[in-house]
């Protein structure tokens, strides 16, 4: 029960050590408790923290990740039963997005005409683009005609706005009502803007696509804890034994570094090398 300015080094590092010896808490928490002290060391009590940025943070675990096979995902997307579940989970599959990522897909982001969908500040920030599965076009394409209906209602109550990135609704005042800007997968209800008074609509919330996720993983009797994520690694590791290269799913994925790429190749279980077990030739 001391004051924080009293205490240095030696009693955080020994405090984060008994987060892990005795409370067998994760790198991730650890690493956020120490997130923590750095903020109250140097934006509560303005206090030097150079000692603190010294601290050795704990790393996470390398985990392989949980990936279905073609077949487990074909009865994954039949248990996702209308739309837009089924159509999100397979943009999911058939573009290697995160969950986050296809939600907020805008319309003017999906070009029919050349096959490739674009992903607006993704993880890190940057865009990137991948391809539009031949088989979600015409999907897509009813999915859009029912949200541009919906859109035009809303247009004539008066509402119809989005949110926009960054300051583009000062540059471009009426652009948040725009058929290009709208969401792909618009909320079913709208809500008022408090500083705007603008009537909006957000996009689909990713706890309505898990739960829906979730549900179908448990009606098709999978026992993989599979998640909506589940389908991004699904989509990587079935490029790669399809034959196509490591940098190709790289750029797909969007991964700065081919090496946070290269872990599909375990969950292959043919490594660069495609070994061979020997029990196999017995």
């Amino acid at each position: 029960m001391r004051h924080p300015r009293e205490l240095g080094a030696a009693e955080v590092s020994s405090f984060l050590s008994s987060l892990a010896v005795e409370g067998h808490v994760s790198a991730s928490t650890q690493n956020q408790a120490l997130a923590a002290l750095l903020f109250l060391y140097r934006d509560v009590l303005r206090m030097p923290v150079g000692w603190l940025n010294t601290l050795v943070r704990a790393k996470r675990p390398a985990r392989v990740p949980v990936v279905l096979t073609r077949e487990e995902v074909r009865r994954v997307l039949a248990r996702l039963k209308g739309r837009p579940t089924a159509l999100i989970a397979g943009v999911l599959y058939g573009t290697g997005m995160r969950l986050l990522e296809a939600l907020q897909l805008r319309v003017k982001d999906i070009d029919f005409g050349a096959n490739q969908i674009t992903v607006r500040g993704g993880k890190g920030d940057r865009d990137r683009r991948t391809m539009l599965p031949e088989r979600l076009k015409g999907p897509l394409l009813q999915h859009l005609a029912e949200v541009r209906t919906q859109h035009e209602r809303d247009l004539e109550q008066g509402a119809g706005w989005v949110e926009l990135p960054g300051a583009l609704g000062l540059k471009y005042p009426q652009a948040g009502r725009e058929w290009g800007w709208q969401w792909v997968f618009p909320a079913g209800r709208g809500y008022v803007e408090p500083r705007s008074g603008q009537r909006r609509r957000h996009h689909l919330h990713e706890s309505a696509m898990q739960r829906a996720f979730k549900e179908a993983v448990r009606a098709s009797r999978i026992a993989k804890p599979a998640s909506c994520h589940t389908l991004r690694h699904s989509f990587a590791t079935h490029l790669l034994d399809s034959g196509y290269d490591i940098r190709t799913v790289q750029e797909l994925l969007g991964h700065r570094n081919v090496e946070t790429t290269m872990i599909y190749t375990h969950v292959l279980n043919r490594g660069g090398l495609g070994v061979k077990s020997p029990a196999d030739s017995l």
